[in-house]
């Protein structure tokens, strides 16, 4: 199986956020804390425990807008966290839900039909490598199967 790379949120735009910055709606981020009901910081890929404080906040996961730019709310600890690892595989949280949902998308950002699917959390690896052996897929998105919010992009290793 090809390797993966599983691609959190990067450093300088949490960091950004958390110090005022404006989300996808030019709004600061929201600031709640965690009842414990799995929200996954999407910095450190990790559920956050109860009682941590954390950032609500509009996030466009694309470049540019287009008509496939969704922006969808998303979560990250309000205090420092370390960047999930690249390499390090799927996101252990992830195993904890019923579901996922992976779509990928091509060099111009827009959804490639027929590519969308909800799966098992442990086949993501191997569902995922089946869909970059279409050259068409430059990544794909990991998004939540009951609401669709968006997890993690996964891109060829």
């Amino acid at each position: 199986m090809p390797s993966l790379r599983f691609i959190a949120l990067d450093s300088e735009t949490v960091k950004s956020l958390r110090n005022g910055g404006k989300d996808a709606h030019g709004q600061e981020p929201e600031r709640q804390v965690s009842d414990g009901g799995g929200n996954p910081c999407r910095h450190c890929l990790e559920d956050m425990p109860e009682g941590a404080p954390f950032l609500v906040l509009a996030h466009r996961p694309f470049p540019d807008l287009q008509p496939y730019a969704e922006v969808g709310p998303l979560f990250v600890h309000a205090e420092d966290c370390t960047r999930y690892p690249e390499t390090a595989g799927p996101p252990a949280y992830l195993k904890t839900r019923e579901a996922i949902l992976i779509r990928g998308y091509g060099t111009d950002n827009r959804i490639l039909y027929g590519t969308g699917q909800i799966v098992p959390p442990e086949d993501i690896e191997a569902i995922s490598a089946k869909l970059f052996e279409d050259p068409k897929i430059a990544y794909i998105h990991v998004r939540s199967a009951s609401n669709n919010c968006y997890q993690c992009r996964i891109e060829r290793g």
